[in-house]
């Protein structure tokens, strides 16, 4: 514990941090916002879940086993594009797998480029640089995807009759479509571009403030904090254009249809 350059959080320390939350219950209390039950359950099911991931993370990064960091890649990438999907008002067939393809993909293109050609990682697969970039851009993406995807059903939905007259009178599916899929993609990557506005300024993100917390210096963490943003805007972008662009070839058929029937509500 000595060679750190950081504080070691304990135990009481963390039941300390834990205390606050006695604002947020009180508050639900006083006001009947009904959130206590919530409030209590959310923070013990995080602290299970933060210290569990942990116990995995510390040993993933003792045994540095190649098939073991890239099982826990695969794993993150699963949960990420389930996690997607739930978080959609409606759903059509398939919808699951084109998430879990399209985020696994544009997260495993784009970290790839940043370990092995921007930081030029050695070993590629070393757990302390792939693990957390990869847990970055994924959850990033997740949100473009669900957004995503959500907006372009709900357009598919609301604007049927519009959609359906431009066909009958011999638009082409694509033609037809364009305005839902680039209102989606829009949607998808407006949270991104949001953040990248008033970083800095409004905001210092969770990533630069852990490593200057951690000792690096800080022009060192605003360095390692802009590449990724730079890998999360270009994987929020493929995630969210691939997912809209596997939507519309389910929602719009190879004969200029809309396939309105394959929109389920969310149950």
């Amino acid at each position: 514990m000595e060679n750190t350059s950081y504080i070691v959080i304990g135990n009481w320390q963390l039941a300390l941090a834990a205390a606050l939350l006695i604002v947020n219950i009180g508050l639900s209390v006083v006001l009947r916002l009904g959130l206590g039950r919530d409030l209590i359950v959310g923070a013990v099911r995080m602290t299970v879940q933060l210290a569990l991931v942990g116990l995995v993370l510390e040993w993933i990064f003792e045994t540095r086993q190649p098939l073991l960091i890239l099982l826990m890649a695969l794993i993150m990438a699963g949960l990420a594009g389930v996690a997607a999907v739930q978080r959609t008002k409606r759903r059509f067939p398939g919808v699951y797998w084109n998430s879990l393809v399209t985020i696994s993909a544009s997260a495993f293109l784009v970290t790839g480029a940043a370990v092995t050609g921007i930081l030029q990682v050695d070993p590629w697969y070393d757990p302390q640089y792939l693990i957390p970039l990869l847990g970055m851009v994924l959850g990033n993406a997740l949100t473009g995807i669900s957004l995503g995807l959500d907006r372009m059903m709900e357009g598919c939905v609301r604007n049927r009759n519009w959609i359906e007259t431009m066909l009958s009178h011999g638009a082409s599916r694509w033609e037809a479509a364009h305005e839902e899929i680039r209102q989606a993609l829009r949607t998808g990557m407006i949270p991104t571009v949001n953040a990248m506005m008033i970083m800095g300024i409004v905001s210092l993100p969770g990533m630069m403030t852990g490593q200057i917390l951690a000792g690096a210096a800080p022009l060192d963490a605003v360095r390692y904090q802009m590449v990724i943003m730079f890998m999360v805007a270009a994987c929020t972008a493929l995630a969210t254009l691939g997912v809209v662009l596997l939507a519309y070839r389910m929602l719009f058929s190879a004969d200029h249809r809309l396939m309105n029937s394959r929109i389920r509500e969310k149950k």
